[in-house]
């Protein structure tokens, strides 16, 4: 039996955090690498390997259209679970949280869908790239209203979301630089409004849907005037703007601190952060410094950050409670139920939805509360429920790899080294010793019925999957 190191432990911490999770074979490979090298090949992916579109929709005809609420969603978590490269679809979730757009008011899965392929191109790139981008995003135009934002007639819905939600953070502004984001952001809009408005009306859904949107930058409806925006005065257009945040200490804090809370440990829901300090403030001042020093790039503050002593800390290991697309993502890679594409990913998708989570859907502009707010007594249930069905599901052929590796080598015949096994094969690796003591316990309860060893095997990794530590990143 392979008993996972301190190094292999540390890998396995990387990997629920920058992807979702990793079992032992795949845990056993890049420990042979070590973590640096494993920390290199996430942020430089080659390579890369997904389930194509073209086989997708070969099986799901309404892929081809995206129309209705889960088909976008499920499309996503078959990339999620197939890809080679997690970290890339990590950080689209990251986005897809903090820049929060949604179908009902869209109605169109397709420019959803380039949204999140959007986030997938300059996630890990240049923050002021990446906000450059989401503002000529056709999605977020029409779900902020900045095709109705006017010279001479401004919408604020965009300008104020774009400095309180997406870069700056409540209290770092004044409603006057609400009032003149709004003005340089007045043209950016959709492109071909009257045919897209008479198509939306007309079109047939099958089989290819809607007629995805695009940007059009509307010089005549620009207002061009003098602005002034956070003390800096000038025909601002929406590039400047974006140039001026980008360069305020308080932007970089906040998507610090968002690092932070998506990648190390739980923090308070956002809208406590201008009454809550950090949870860890030198972490915080070590993500920020990096952010200027590498001319807002995310990797390089992603490298600081999976280098450093506070996310590498034990401390850390089991402190963020996996969202439920991250769950869900992370045991379907686990089962290998999904080989190629099949009807069942639109339940498995709806699973997500049942605990809390209906991606490309979330609750409102502000994204999801996460941490601990995942977790009520309604939610935990669907949790519990379907990481112990899909775990101990011996007909999932990720499953029944593992119960042939443990039985193969012999590890199901003592208790602590069941215990040790399953939880290594299912990538927690580590635990406390309440957990152990009652998986061993279960171990050895289980035995005395006298179930054979198949029926031994699967039922310790449906325990394993209720644990705290596999519930947690």
């Amino acid at each position: 039996m392979v008993t996972a190191t301190k190094d292999m432990q540390l890998i396995s911490h990387l990997m629920r955090r920058a992807g979702f999770g990793v079992g032992l074979p795949e845990l056993e490979s890049l420990a042979q690498n070590g973590y640096n090298e494993t920390v290199n090949r996430l942020l430089k992916p080659t390579n890369v390997q997904e389930m194509t579109d073209d086989l997708i929709r070969r099986y799901h005809h309404e892929q081809s259209g995206m129309m209705g609420q889960n088909n976008p969603g499920a499309y996503w978590l078959y990339k999620m679970i197939t890809t080679t490269d997690p970290l890339t679809e990590k950080m689209a979730l990251f986005w897809h949280g903090i820049f929060a757009t949604g179908y009902p008011k869209i109605t169109q899965g397709k420019v959803l869908n380039d949204q999140i392929r959007m986030f997938r191109r300059y996630g890990t790139g240049n923050f002021r790239t990446l906000l450059l981008e989401l503002s000529k995003d056709p999605a977020m135009i029409v779900w902020l209203d900045n095709h109705d934002n006017h010279d001479g007639a401004i919408n604020e819905n965009f300008g104020r979301e774009l400095l309180e939600l997406f870069s700056m953070g409540v209290g770092n502004y004044s409603e006057q630089d609400i009032k003149e984001t709004a003005r340089a952001f007045t043209g950016w809009t959709i492109g071909n409004t009257e045919y897209m408005a008479l198509r939306a009306e007309r079109d047939s859904i099958w089989p290819y849907g809607r007629i995805a949107w695009h940007f059009e930058f509307k010089e005549d409806d620009h207002d061009s005037g003098e602005k002034e925006f956070l003390g800096n005065t000038g025909r601002l257009n929406g590039d400047e703007i974006i140039d001026i945040i980008c360069h305020q200490e308080s932007t970089a804090r906040f998507i610090s601190r968002h690092m932070y809370h998506f990648f190390v440990a739980d923090e308070p829901p956002v809208p406590q952060w201008p009454y809550t300090p950090p949870r860890d403030p030198k972490a915080i001042d070590t993500l920020t410094q990096a952010y200027f020093d590498n001319d807002y790039d995310i990797r390089a503050m992603l490298d600081i950050l999976f280098n450093s002593e506070f996310f590498k800390s034990e401390d850390s290991w089991h402190e963020r409670v996996k969202s439920p697309a991250e769950l869900v993502a992370g045991i379907l890679r686990l089962t290998g139920e999904f080989d190629r594409p099949r009807r069942e990913i639109l339940d498995r998708s709806t699973q997500a939805i049942y605990m809390g989570q209906h991606l490309i859907n979330p609750p409102s502009v502000e994204g999801w509360h996460q941490g601990t707010e995942w977790i009520d007594t309604g939610t935990l249930v669907e949790r519990l429920n379907f990481a112990s069905q899909q775990m101990s599901n011996v007909e999932n052929p990720g499953v029944a790899e593992i119960i042939g590796r443990v039985i193969g080598d012999g590890s199901h015949q003592a208790d602590d080294s069941l215990v040790q096994r399953c939880l290594d094969e299912m990538g927690v690796t580590s635990v406390s010793e309440g957990t152990r003591s009652i998986l061993e316990n279960f171990a050895a309860q289980n035995r005395d019925l006298e179930n054979d060893a198949t029926q031994i095997v699967a039922q310790m990794l449906q325990m394993v999957a209720a644990t705290h530590e596999f519930q947690r990143a």
